[in-house]
């Protein structure tokens, strides 16, 4: 190193001693005339005072490229220090968020959304904190900017502008928003997670249960949680269809039912819903839903469903009592079929098959509704004291959850 710097030195001396002799040899000689304007020089010091101006012009260019550098002390005001600082304000701003300290997030959010590259991220957290805060026209409006500055960012900020629309309880807004994201996005998962609490607080259960068949394609909830949700979605369906029936006119139970998907119409307590609501409306709809217990419990047989089929009165009573006995020859020992055949064979006037129906099906089970079915039979027969003795043991098992309390003592 120390060698390689003598020999610079060596040569600038050397070069500094050719040019002092040439300009002792022959001084030159510039003159530059221009109308008024005359410079006149000798050679060399035209030559110096070239090379200063092209120095200085350098120098002036470096001193520019300076100033537009990022660094604080020299240009505070640069762009990238304008970064910098819409950076800083952006983190401060999510700690302040994450702490729940609304007002200052949306101060330092704002900021950073203004001044930031990419602003969208700042702009929704602004309008979350706004929110917090219930300036609810000034979060809409830091949306609507949001928008203005990243225009392909539409499905973000719809789904923000819903969740927000949705705690504020605006919910038609709310679903209007998440339908028009739905047209242009119909498999997005945020929507199809929203749009069932949407529907189930508008109680708008026949659009939740449209929507459930693209629920399950998507597999937008666990098995249990959307299993819920339909089942929530179509008792309530029935329910309100129910409600708009006039008396002995079902249509509207009916439509409902029918609007129900195939697999939803095979689930057998949603089925027991329909035909709780169906027998209230004449003889022509009880027959009807007896019709449909019957062929369903033909494809797979169900206690809650049996036991409902003991309480219809069909259109023909002798074949729906037969069957149910054809039943019994595969589940001979079920005491919720044994009570139906009871019940049934009080309906075709059959008082010693009803009676050993019940009895039977107290030896499998001893159940509150068979004892009083039982011991109405038994008082009309007129076995008064074993009727009464039935009776109090059904009364016995109806009271077998009552809290112990004193009682007084019987008096003699």
């Amino acid at each position: 190193m120390r060698k390689r710097t003598f020999l610079l030195l060596l040569l600038a001396i050397l070069v500094a001693a050719l040019l002092g002799l040439a300009i002792a040899d022959h001084a030159g000689y510039v003159l530059i005339a221009y109308k008024g304007f005359r410079y006149e020089s000798t050679f060399w010091v035209f030559l110096a005072l070239g090379g200063g101006l092209l120095a200085l012009a350098y120098a002036l260019r470096r001193l520019l490229g300076l100033l537009g550098a990022s660094g604080r002390l020299v240009n505070p005001w640069s762009g990238r220090n304008r970064q910098r600082r819409a950076q800083q304000a952006a983190q401060r701003g999510f700690l302040e968020l994450a702490a729940g300290r609304w007002s200052h997030a949306l101060r330092l959010l704002r900021r950073a959304a203004e001044q930031g590259q990419q602003p969208l991220v700042a702009y929704l957290a602004a309008a979350r904190a706004a929110h917090e805060l219930g300036e609810h026209e000034r979060a809409d409006a830091l949306l609507r900017e949001a928008l203005e500055r990243e225009p392909k960012a539409g499905v973000a900020v719809g789904l923000v502008q819903a969740g927000l629309q949705i705690e504020r309880g605006q919910d038609e807004q709310a679903l209007a928003a998440l339908l028009r994201i739905r047209e242009q996005h119909p498999r997005h998962p945020r929507v199809l997670r929203l749009l069932p609490q949407v529907y189930e607080r508008l109680q708008d259960w026949q659009g939740l249960c449209q929507l459930l068949p693209d629920l399950q394609r998507q597999q937008t909830f666990k098995v249990a949680e959307l299993e819920a949700l339909e089942r929530r979605a179509c008792h309530a369906l029935l329910e309100q269809a129910a409600q708009r029936c006039s008396a002995g006119d079902a249509a509207p139970l009916r439509q409902a039912w029918q609007q129900l998907a195939p697999a939803a119409r095979q689930q057998a307590a949603l089925l027991a819903a329909y035909v709780e609501q169906l027998r209230h409306f004449g003889a022509a709809a009880e027959g009807e839903a007896e019709e449909l217990l019957r062929a369903a419990l033909e494809r797979q047989f169900d206690v809650t469903l049996v036991r409902l089929y003991g309480l219809l009165q069909g259109r023909d009573l002798a074949r729906q009592l037969g069957a149910a006995e054809g039943w019994l020859k595969a589940q001979p020992g079920n005491a919720a079929l044994l009570l139906a055949l009871g019940r049934l064979s009080l309906r075709n006037r059959l008082w010693g098959k009803a009676r050993d129906y019940f009895e039977r099906s107290l030896a499998v089970e001893r159940s509150a509704e068979a004892c009083i079915e039982l011991a109405r039979l038994l008082g009309q027969l007129g076995e008064g004291a074993r009727s009464q003795q039935v009776l109090q043991q059904g009364l016995g098992l109806l009271g077998r959850d009552l809290p112990a309390l004193p009682l007084p003592v019987p008096a003699r």
